[in-house]
């Protein structure tokens, strides 16, 4: 193993949770480049939504994103598209994550490659974020998202929304229309952490995740006066919503930095506030991969261990167990380590 070679991460989401042609086509793009393995498919029927994740040779990872935003952008028609999230386009979001003896700045130069040769060859706008934004108020994803698709097209014609790569106009217009446009970037890793209730009220979802989440929420007092109240993590998105798939509300949240917030103080948390409505949590899921140090930590935490972890594989193996039941990791879908946990993922396709 070669420990000096960079270790690039992708992890694109598409607008398409339903359709086993296009999901697997878009697989079939990313599999068919040398350099770098498909780690992960997550799909969502309910969200109509498919993550994927991926991880390799830096410039066999940009040339795989480009090959699965093609495919995305050649089979998904946003123009007949609906689904719980939120989204832009057929390839909503490509973030590039550094892994290993990478910097930010060279992944924000991947990201720049990418959105350069998606606008000129696929003839759709895209968007820089996070650490790849060049202003900003373009930095955060809901900000360049807010509206969606069906306002992406009143955003193109403002001044402040032109986008970092392509235009709209007469000579792109059925490409945009059909495709929207993509949003592009580098970005530390994200872990995507939803929790189910035992409820089917989104409301309440809805009243947990905005309590919960770093921007808070805003509210009217008696005297018409508008309130923002401040959320109580940091580093914290969450949107609260009803998934058929699992027949119950949940709160959907985006950790930003699992080491400033994680899933077990999310977790810990959440229940909280949940009892305050009356309900319980009954599980959670991962969306794509998560750290093993989120697991260890809630697994010490069951176990009543404060302290580091003991060296054996019998006791991480122990602990890891802890931390999927305590979570509840394994109760609203499957969660198996060896294809969930990252570092598990990339040791098993000899990638660290």
């Amino acid at each position: 193993m070669d420990n000096s070679r960079k270790l690039l991460e992708c992890v694109p989401n598409f607008s398409e949770g339903n359709n086993d042609t296009i999901i697997n086509a878009i697989a079939a793009a990313i599999s068919s480049v040398d350099g770098q393995q498909l780690l992960h498919i997550d799909k969502s029927p309910s969200a109509n939504r498919t993550v994927y994740t991926f991880a390799g040779e830096p410039q066999a990872v940009t040339e795989a994103a480009f090959a699965a935003i093609r495919v995305a952008t050649e089979l998904i028609d946003m123009r007949s598209q609906t689904g719980a999230h939120p989204r832009l386009g057929a390839t909503d979001v490509c973030p590039f994550i550094p892994l290993k003896n990478m910097s930010m700045e060279e992944a924000v130069s991947c990201s720049e490659q990418l959105a350069e040769r998606v606008s000129s060859s696929l003839h759709i706008p895209v968007y820089l974020y996070e650490h790849s934004a060049r202003q900003d108020y373009r930095r955060a994803l809901p900000d360049i998202r807010k509206g969606q698709y069906e306002g992406l097209f009143q955003k193109l014609k403002q001044a402040e929304w032109q986008p970092d790569y392509g235009s709209y106009g007469t000579t792109n217009e059925t490409a945009v229309r059909k495709s929207g446009a993509a949003i592009v970037g580098a970005r530390d890793i994200l872990v995507a952490f939803n929790i189910s209730l035992d409820t089917k009220d989104e409301k309440i979802a809805q009243a947990i995740a905005q309590q919960l989440r770093t921007s808070g929420y805003r509210r009217q007092n008696q005297d018409g006066q508008t309130i923002h109240h401040k959320g109580l993590l940091p580093a914290v998105r969450a949107i609260g919503w009803y998934m058929d798939d699992f027949e119950c509300a949940q709160v959907s949240t985006n950790l930003l930095d699992y080491r400033v917030t994680s899933p077990l103080k999310v977790w810990e948390t959440c229940r909280s506030i949940a009892a305050r409505y009356n309900t319980s949590l009954v599980g959670c899921e991962v969306v794509g991969l998560i750290p093993e140090a989120c697991v260890k930590e809630a697994g010490l935490y069951h176990l009543g261990r404060e302290n580091s972890l003991p060296g054996t594989s019998a006791m991480t193996d122990k602990i890891i167990r802890a931390g999927i039941s305590y979570l509840g990791l394994d109760k609203v879908k499957p969660f198996n380590p060896d294809e969930k946990i990252l570092e598990y993922a990339l040791r098993n396709r000899g990638l660290i």
